[in-house]
């Protein structure tokens, strides 16, 4: 069982929280005009000045601080000299290692070129702006079930069924995943039940994991998007977004590691 220790738990608060405020500082530049190269060059110089190093980079082959991924792109969105434009859905995803302890996050957001939605077609908008919703309700009510006692199958259910429920497909081939001592640990989280809640993990106090919601517009069945042997996107081309925390077990309940704050 990949338990931690308080000490472990501590440093991983203290390492997430810095992400946190990261990627919400990293969210708020993500405007119309910015490049994906200008995020990943004030991510990389973020993380180096928080005390921590880039997780991604310790991934065999992976060169980037972060995964950037546009509208159609699921995850691994290479960061690319492509400018954001008005209307654009970005996922941001990050991870830092802090004291030698891994978190991981990810946030979607509609890039506008007026906060009130203003220059956007108002229906493409109210229809993503409902998208994101689901997925950070998802996201939230997952979390909730991380709870000593229950199992991987109550967080796995609580995904799918908001996702569904609201008329959207999750993407089954990604998971969720312990995180800590590396970034990628036992046990995975799937965002949908494959089995009976019985058979899944029980959840145990010390327990850290990053909990993901991924899911698209259209249908959930993904490909590679070109021949960089990293980006993934959805098949139809429909809108994908990912909500991503890093969360502790406690008996107190869950505690969101990668929550920004002082």
């Amino acid at each position: 069982m990949n338990t931690k220790m308080q000490t472990e738990i501590a440093s991983m608060k203290e390492g997430g929280k810095r992400l946190g405020n990261i990627l919400q500082k990293l969210l708020d530049a993500a405007r119309v005009g910015v490049s994906l190269l200008a995020i990943e060059a004030m991510a990389d110089d973020l993380i180096k000045k928080a005390g921590g190093t880039a997780s991604f980079k310790t991934v065999k082959g992976y060169q980037w601080a972060t995964c950037l991924c546009v509208n159609e792109v699921v995850v691994h969105g290479i960061p690319i000299a492509y400018e954001l434009k008005d209307g654009d859905v970005l996922t941001i995803d990050a991870g830092m290692m802090y004291e030698g302890l891994h978190t991981d996050t990810a946030w979607t957001k509609e890039v506008k070129s007026h906060p009130s939605g203003l220059g956007t077609k108002v229906k493409s908008s109210e229809e993503k702006e409902k998208f994101l919703k689901i997925g950070e309700e998802a996201l939230w009510k997952a979390i909730d079930q991380a709870r000593v006692g229950n199992r991987i199958g109550h967080i796995s259910r609580t995904i799918q069924t908001i996702i569904e429920g609201a008329g959207y497909s999750i993407v089954k081939t990604l998971v969720g995943h312990g995180v800590g001592r590396n970034l990628h640990e036992p046990p995975q989280i799937p965002g949908f039940l494959k089995d009976t809640i019985e058979n899944t993990m029980l959840l145990e106090e010390g327990m850290t994991i990053a909990i993901e919601v991924i899911y698209a517009m259209g249908g959930g069945e993904i490909v590679y998007d070109n021949a960089d042997g990293w980006t993934l996107a959805t098949r139809d081309r429909s809108l994908s977004a990912v909500f991503e925390h890093s969360i502790a077990i406690t008996r107190d309940g869950p505690l969101i590691l990668t929550k920004a704050g002082e």
